[in-house]
């Protein structure tokens, strides 16, 4: 969106500033902290929450911020917010409950510590924005619907992959062209990799194994399509989408017509992604328009002569694109994306080795499961084990390789907030009967 630089701009000079609390000082919550303090007047982050300070430090002394306070309760967070010093917190609450905070940015990747920094960010009236795929993909739904309730905005940011392909997605139809699928372009798909596969390439970035490891076992792309198809309508073709994997460097508009267009073209559309395709690692949008006239015109414009038309975004540029969602979200109420309803498509949870009974399920990237999207009304009907739900239950017997699991196959942990709240949005939408252990 032009108009953010400006909005930003203006609020800089006026010296209002967006006032940002960060919960999480990993690899991209430190990302965003460097990318704020150097580039994007008219935002400040005000404070980090980490479970552990000194990546929280490290964050801020890395964007050139110097040193942090470490604050222990509400008095000496809001004492630091006035004196315009950064401060850094163990208690994530202090952040979600500051009244001199108007954003959090959920930054952590987990699951259950994100749900409750959620809720409670909600409940106190501050926009949301996660840099978490999982816990939007699990329970993202009823997260909107709570914070519709509340008057404040819950989003997904622009800069990863589902943020980026809404954006096209948007373009797309405001063209008068009807989007059919909403694609991803990766490099690599294997679902038996596992964080000692990966250990290198992770030692090479500076991230975590388990990370890296959800990107190569598909656990990531299915959580990111899903969010897609929560925020479009669509569905997936099939269980754990067609995912064709192209020569490398092959153009996306060629990659694309390896998808089985007879299963989407008159539909309301997919969610997918191809192996190979150029440029990666990208987005595309499919698009069709019945308008003979309209066509003529594509074809002039060099996108061929239909039925379908390839839009593709060639890059995903992560923590540089988020500050562009905090405004939209502060200063504008737009979400970068956002389930549009009821949920389209789920991730389930799918044995990557053969497990056997009495184990507990690790978390996701790790060695027992990888992930595949399955349309919600699907995982509903069968009992299905939705990924975000997996970590923490023990199996009540042996599951193969590749065998999708049910809640049936599961003692759940007690007392989890994520599972009160799949329950309630299970309650939530007509229609969709809860799974029950």
């Amino acid at each position: 969106m032009i108009i953010v630089d400006r909005a930003l701009q203006e609020c800089a000079s006026a010296g209002r500033p967006i006032r940002l609390g960060i919960v999480g000082a990993g690899f991209m919550g430190r990302g965003v902290v460097l990318q704020i303090a150097t580039a994007v007047p008219g935002i400040r982050v005000v404070a980090i929450a980490n479970r552990h300070i000194e990546p929280a430090l490290r964050a801020y002394s890395e964007a050139g911020q110097g040193s942090a306070c470490v604050v222990e309760d509400a008095l000496a967070l809001g004492r630091a917010i006035s004196a315009g010093k950064p401060a850094v917190t163990e208690d994530w609450r202090l952040l979600c409950s500051s009244d001199q905070i108007d954003v959090i940015l959920e930054a952590t990747g987990s699951i259950e510590y994100a749900a409750q920094v959620a809720c409670m960010a909600i409940a106190n009236r501050k926009h949301l924005v996660l840099m978490n795929a999982e816990l939007d993909g699990t329970v993202g739904p009823l997260l909107k619907s709570r914070a519709d309730s509340m008057g404040v905005i819950f989003t997904n940011v622009d800069g990863d992959q589902p943020g980026v392909t809404m954006n096209l997605y948007r373009f797309v139809r405001g063209l008068g062209i009807r989007p059919v699928v909403c694609g991803n372009i990766k490099g690599l798909h294997d679902p038996y990799r596992n964080p000692t596969t990966q250990e290198g390439f992770a030692r090479k970035w500076g991230q975590k194994a388990h990370m890296v490891t959800s990107f190569a076992d598909g656990t990531k792309v299915s959580f990111e399509q899903a969010i897609i198809a929560n925020a479009t309508g669509m569905s997936v073709g099939r269980r754990g989408m067609f995912g064709p994997t192209a020569p490398t460097g092959t153009p996306i508009e060629e990659a694309a017509k390896l998808l089985p267009a007879e299963l989407f073209l008159d539909g309301p559309g997919i969610v997918d992604y191809v192996v190979g395709a150029s440029p990666g690692p990208g987005v595309f949008v499919l698009g069709t328009i019945n308008h003979p006239a309209q066509r003529h015109y594509l074809n002039l414009y060099k996108l061929g002569e239909g039925p379908l038309y390839c839009f593709y975004t060639p890059y995903h540029l992560c923590h540089f694109e988020v500050p562009n969602t905090i405004a939209r979200a502060v200063l504008f109420g737009d979400a970068a994306i956002a389930p549009a309803g009821k949920p389209m498509v789920d991730v389930i949870a799918t044995a990557k080795t053969d497990l056997a009974a009495g184990s507990t399920l690790d978390d996701l990237g790790h060695y027992m499961t990888y992930g595949q999207c399955e349309s919600a009304e699907a995982v509903h009907a069968e009992g299905l084990l939705p990924m975000g739900i997996a970590p923490g239950c023990r199996l009540r017997h042996d599951v193969p390789k590749d065998q999708v699991l049910r809640y049936a196959d599961v003692e759940l942990p007690a007392d989890r907030l994520i599972d009160r709240l799949r329950a309630e949005q299970n309650a939530l939408f007509a229609g969709v009967a809860a799974a029950v252990a």
